[in-house]
């Protein structure tokens, strides 16, 4: 089975398409025909067979959004009563494009035996593990819908958390790059120009300046070589951080840096207690978890950690310890999961401690915001006040001078 995109003639004489899904173009006219419809344009339905090159190039992906509405919806179709494969061919018509396409291919795989987990499995880059282990959770226990709302709300969660994370320090490099923007129009065509009518005068200028000059005439001869050099620096240090040695040591500085290390550990905090109290409450055993926790977990250090004492924290069936290691989690933290351990509800205690320390995140995330800004402001403004002084100097001299003629 696939999904054809068709063009035809109603009736009524009037212009319709849309998507039907059939084994082959015989199936799909028969359909149209039975419909009273004249097929004009049947083709299989894919970005490429049904958009232009330059539509393909501006179409947006598959969206967390897209993910979260697909899941919510299955959710409630399945609670109404309504079997898989009918609420999978509700929903496809609700999408268009390479998610339409996955999802009917998801459709035909359960047709033919498969499970859910198992079709969803095939589209890792649209469907992470995570999400994948809790479908099959929910298979395996029969309470696929269920577990599909806790799944909607953990996808919700994690969204608003990665925009938090994001938008605290998205404000300050947008500023930085505009305010870099800024002192190289000044020193490439402002402070230049200003040379000239200072070298013009012939007079001995103030040291501010000079250095000024320096600067200047430094950059607009070499502007080529340091913008090639900045590009070389700047590609190096993103190849390096997608190395393991490179993001192991850059998760180790960020739990160091002041400002930093409270919104790194407190982002570690909860995506770890979050992601393994989801996963066990919905039955994922506790060998598995850990695997998807690992591969899940932003902060290297913490997922290092939990990867070298996977084995052990398994057979013990005991985690805290392990925690208390990392460095990462404070004594609140490490004492409520232990709690959760010794009552045998470590997935709710798990699942509080990310509540709590969400909250927390979320208060990290303005103060980090408020606080970066002004501090950007204050050497911004400290490096233009510098140019503007250096230019005011030479002007008071000149004046003074011809004043003194």
């Amino acid at each position: 089975m696939a999904l054809y995109f068709y063009q035809a003639l109603s009736k009524e004489g009037k212009k319709v398409s849309g998507h039907l899904d059939a084994a082959t173009v015989e199936q799909v006219r028969e359909q149209l025909t039975k419909k009273g419809m004249y097929p004009t344009t049947i083709k299989l339905s894919t970005p490429e067979a049904t958009q232009s090159w330059w539509r393909r190039l501006l179409a947006r992906g598959i969206t967390t959004k897209d993910k979260i509405l697909l899941t919510k919806q299955l959710a409630v179709l399945l609670k109404s009563g309504v079997p898989l494969l009918q609420s999978l061919e509700i929903l496809i018509e609700y999408f268009r494009g390479k998610f339409q396409t996955i999802l009917v291919n998801v459709k035909d795989d359960i047709k033919e035996g498969s499970s859910l987990a198992a079709a969803l499995g095939k589209y890792p880059k649209v469907f992470d593990n995570i999400y994948v282990q809790l479908v099959k959770a929910g298979e395996a226990s029969g309470k696929l819908d269920t577990i599909l709302d806790h799944l909607t709300k953990f996808l919700e969660r994690r969204e608003v958390l990665r925009k938090k994370v994001k938008g605290a320090m998205r404000q300050p490099l947008i500023q930085l790059t505009v305010a870099a923007g800024v002192i190289g129009l000044l020193l490439y065509k402002v402070v230049p120009s200003m040379a000239a009518i200072f070298a013009a005068s012939k007079k001995e200028l103030p040291l501010p300046t000079k250095i000024l000059m320096t600067i200047s005439n430094f950059f607009v001869s070499n502007i080529i070589w340091i913008l090639l050099g900045l590009a070389l620096v700047i590609g190096a240090f993103l190849y390096w951080r997608s190395t393991p040695s490179g993001a192991l040591t850059i998760d180790r500085i960020k739990l160091k840096l002041p400002l930093i290390k409270y919104f790194a550990r407190t982002n570690a905090i909860v995506q770890f207690s979050q992601t393994l109290g989801m996963l066990l409450k919905s039955g994922v055993n506790l060998a598995e978890a850990l695997d998807i926790v690992v591969n899940i977990v932003d902060n290297r250090v913490l997922a290092n950690a939990l990867s070298k004492a996977r084995d052990k924290i398994v057979k013990e069936g005991k985690i805290t310890q392990y925690l208390k290691q990392t460095g990462i989690f404070p004594p609140m933290a490490t004492y409520l999961i232990n709690t959760g351990e010794q009552s045998g509800e470590l997935d709710n205690m798990l699942l509080t401690v990310a509540a709590n320390y969400e909250e927390d995140l979320t208060e990290l995330s303005d103060s980090l915001t408020e606080k970066l800004g002004p501090l950007m402001m204050i050497v911004v403004a400290a490096i233009v006040g510098f140019i503007v002084l250096a230019i005011a100097l030479a002007m008071v001299e000149m004046t003074d001078v011809s004043a003194m003629g």
